[in-house]
């Protein structure tokens, strides 16, 4: 996401691409007392790709629990548990990349600048989307049985390709079948769900995948045998700081997310971020669990993020939506929220 910039999202000349990357992809959960069954998969996932066809990873702990989304590859490598929740949903990845032709007038990052453009007009459509920010880049996946939609939702405004092979193959709304290529349902409005704003300090980040394994101790520690002192799974979230680790390993590329007290525990020459090394604070989305069908939950954040060129990650999970902005934004942030709860949007 740190390389990329682009403009208003004004894409009348297409000049973004939406890319359907060549990936099936599943997303499931791992109780917190049963992640013990599920170790041995986990660690050749994450440090012994020579061991695994598995090129999309990502695991994100939480309080509740642990969402590792994959591909099928991977997904073999996890047997069926009563510790192992599985949506039942085949997921497909899209990533939108500038084709070269972007003005930029907004610095912002994330999953603000493809609000409009992309989360919106698929809210709308009543497309349900899970969002991955990563170091890198934004996934938005979307369910396979909405590909028609979103394909005919999105083409006016971009050059869609799907990738086959290792090539980008052009594809139009008629290559597209078995869906509805336009939801007719009246749009509703969506809940206003409650939000946590937490006091940790967030860092975005990334390694070279080369130096994985001098950190695979620290890692497997992090991940696996940590559990902060402040952090009772028996407690209530509303707590000052809430447990959030993110690692994901897509297509060669490592994405981390942590809060800085896991990064002290990280040798500081080998994580990298961003030139101005920003902190980032978590707002998280939802009372109760979320589920995979409402939409407009992700569009009910970025919308305003992006009417005020805030930049933010956004990272779902099985239980809870997670937007990460700007520390210095976090006040202006949270009036937003604050207002928008009080008097809910109507568009």
């Amino acid at each position: 996401m740190q390389e990329q910039s682009s403009g208003e999202e004004l894409f009348a000349t297409r000049n973004m691409d939406l890319h359907i990357l060549d990936h099936r992809l599943r997303v499931t959960s791992i109780s917190k007392n049963g992640l013990v069954n599920f170790t041995h998969p986990l660690i050749k996932l994450i440090f012994l790709r020579n061991r695994t066809r598995c090129k999309f990873f990502s695991l994100t702990e939480t309080p509740e629990n642990y969402t590792v989304v994959l591909d099928e590859e991977g997904f073999k490598e996890l047997r069926p548990s009563e510790h192992l929740q599985v949506e039942s949903s085949i997921w497909l990845p899209l990533n939108v990349v500038s084709n070269g032709n972007a003005s930029s007038s907004s610095q912002a990052v994330g999953v603000t600048k493809i609000a409009k453009s992309v989360i919106a007009p698929l809210a709308q459509q009543h497309v349900s989307v899970f969002m991955l920010s990563t170091y890198q880049t934004d996934f938005i996946l979307v369910k396979e049985k909405d590909l028609s939609v979103v394909v005919s939702t999105l083409e006016e405004e971009f050059n869609i390709y799907k990738e086959e092979g290792g090539e980008s193959v052009p594809v139009h709304c008629q290559d597209v079948s078995n869906g509805l290529h336009k939801n007719g349902r009246e749009a509703i409005q969506p809940t206003v769900h409650p939000v946590l704003i937490p006091k940790n300090q967030f860092c975005v980040m990334s390694l070279d995948p080369d130096t994985l394994p001098s950190i695979a101790t620290t890692l497997i520690d992090v991940l696996f045998y940590s559990s902060s002192p402040k952090e009772d799974p028996q407690s209530s979230p509303s707590q000052d700081c809430v447990k959030f680790f993110s690692f994901s390993l897509i297509d060669g590329y490592i994405s981390l997310v942590m809060d800085t007290e896991a990064q002290r525990r990280f040798p500081a020459d080998l994580l990298f971020t961003s030139s101005s090394g920003e902190l980032w604070r978590m707002v998280r989305i939802g009372g109760q669990p979320l589920g995979f069908d409402e939409c407009g939950i992700v569009a009910q954040i970025s919308q305003p993020l992006a009417d005020s060129d805030i930049s933010a990650y956004y990272i779902s999970t099985f239980s809870f939506d997670h937007a990460l902005v700007p520390e210095e934004d976090i006040v202006s942030v949270t009036d937003m929220l604050q207002h928008q709860r009080n008097e809910p949007a109507t568009s």
